[in-house]
């Protein structure tokens, strides 16, 4: 099968066409003939050395496919040849085929292409998790959204409107404003043009706070959020390396998290992937939640979606084009 593997560490360019032999199911596994695969940041941080594979893990890149089901292991008893899935991987989603457990596999929602629903696992599971499962994101409570254009933000901002809070996202330039806007949040925040904690606390302050950002967003987090808000951090997209004044979390009771996905046990994501059945892909199906696309490339351009993915200058997910 055609793959891309990680040469070395290093940028885009490392990224490399190969050969390999396609893998084989393994109990409680099922085998996709991979039709797209997003690109996300964990993706990116694995190609320069500094997220490695967790053990047992594929070393191919590609952390969320969508594809038909080839083969199914021992023990697997929902899937069957011939069905279509877009699938939570733990890697091997860069590739012709990808094994992926039984579990982590969710139906196409109806009236989301093919291509398209391999945009949904990495960004929902993460999203749903983190803000709904952990921060306990409420009706009517002020969510703030840094990064809102991009794929965690497009995510974050139409699950937070149609659970009913308020949300307020920050983005920049206009364009990427303008779709926050377009996805449904109450107030966007041209970051480069207008100070977020002063519009944020003018709301109220915030109660869930989602940031991709860190740096100097970290301390100003602090300052936009309302008493007992629950701050989750992502990434670094700024750096992690600040000296701020830690007073406001005793004071205002912050809860402050951090969070990866990928090394978090398998029960717990099954545990994600059935609540995203139930109570999101309906609202999928029903068009109050859009799937976003922003660009495509073919597998063998990995590497020229990967630098558009470090520009800053994309929107929504960024799918390879694998088959199908």
């Amino acid at each position: 099968m055609q793959a891309i593997e990680i040469s070395r560490p290093g940028g885009p360019e490392v990224l490399t066409p190969v050969t390999r032999p396609r893998p084989e199911p393994a109990p409680g596994e099922v085998l996709v003939r991979v039709a797209a695969t997003g690109v996300n940041g964990p993706d990116l941080m694995q190609r320069k050395g500094l997220y490695p594979a967790p053990a047992g893990a594929s070393d191919l890149l590609g952390l969320e496919v969508s594809g038909e089901v080839i083969a199914v292991g021992s023990q697997v008893q929902r899937w069957s040849a011939g069905d279509q899935v877009t699938a939570l991987a733990n890697g091997g989603g860069y590739a012709e085929y990808c094994a992926v457990d039984a579990e982590l596999c969710l139906p196409i929602p109806k009236g989301v292409a093919l291509r398209d629903a391999a945009g949904l696992p990495e960004t929902f599971f993460t999203v749903w998790s983190n803000v709904f499962m952990g921060a306990g994101l409420a009706a009517g409570e002020t969510f703030l959204v840094h990064g809102g254009a991009g794929g965690i933000g497009t995510t974050a901002i139409q699950l937070g409107k149609a659970f009913g809070a308020k949300v307020i996202a920050t983005d920049s330039p206009q364009e990427r404003c303008r779709i926050c806007g377009d996805l449904g949040a109450d107030r966007v925040v041209d970051y480069r043009q207008e100070d977020f904690v002063e519009i944020v606390r003018q709301a109220g302050g915030a109660n869930v706070i989602l940031d991709i950002v860190g740096g100097a967003n970290i301390e100003k987090n602090f300052k936009a959020a309302s008493h007992d808000c629950r701050i989750i951090q992502l990434a670094f997209a700024a750096g992690s390396k600040v000296d701020i004044n830690l007073m406001p979390v005793l004071l205002k009771r912050l809860t402050y998290t951090g969070s990866t996905l990928r090394t978090r046990p398998a029960a717990f994501k099954a545990r994600i992937a059935r609540e995203l059945e139930e109570k999101v892909w309906p609202l999928i199906e029903r068009g109050a939640i859009r799937v976003v696309t922003g660009r495509t490339f073919p597998l063998a351009e990995a590497a020229g979606a990967h630098a558009l993915m470090e520009s800053s200058g994309h929107t929504g997910k960024i799918l390879l084009l694998v088959g199908g």
